[in-house]
């Protein structure tokens, strides 16, 4: 029993942490990119240098967090729904 609500508290507190990193910092690093904009590419010598706009993130280098994303919609349908 004990063990279980453990886990339940364990579970409430990271998503009271996620909540809070969606609501304070939004955006992540794009994942493509590696919050570059871009992706490395080598010439032929082996010499690293810039490739083409990242064509997911935009050339910005950043994504919206999956739980901000629901966050959004979750409104919007609330919004929506109240009009």
């Amino acid at each position: 029993m004990a063990s279980a609500l453990a886990t339940t508290a364990l579970v409430i507190a990271l998503l009271a942490i996620y909540s809070l990193l969606c609501w304070v910092k939004p955006f992540g690093n794009c994942r493509r990119c590696g919050g570059m904009g871009f992706r490395m590419k080598t010439d032929r010598h082996g010499k690293p240098r810039r490739g083409k706009p990242c064509r997911r993130c935009k050339a910005t280098g950043l994504r919206l967090r999956v739980g901000r994303r629901i966050h959004n919609t979750v409104r919007a349908v609330h919004d929506a729904g109240t009009r």
